[in-house]
């Protein structure tokens, strides 16, 4: 089970950017560490969720509202 995580908030970063640093973000992550990712609804969680499928990693939403949404990404890869 992951024991670590760091957290990335990415809130009123415009796309692509916020893709960017969350894939910069997910290279620095050791084995046993997952990523807490904040970002707002609509567009930037559409990219970053489907990137993460593209890219085979597990998520999971944390909490979310009207606005933003906290997705916790696992590293297993």
């Amino acid at each position: 089970m992951n024991k670590f995580s760091r957290v990335l908030d990415l809130e009123s970063v415009p796309c692509p950017l916020n893709l960017v640093k969350c894939k910069l973000a997910l290279e620095k992550l050791s084995i046993d560490e997952s990523l807490i990712v904040h970002l707002d609804k609509g567009e930037p969680e559409e990219m970053i969720k489907r990137a993460l499928k593209e890219m085979n990693y597990f998520f999971k939403t944390l909490e979310e509202d009207q606005k933003t949404i906290k997705l916790k990404i696992l590293n297993d890869n």
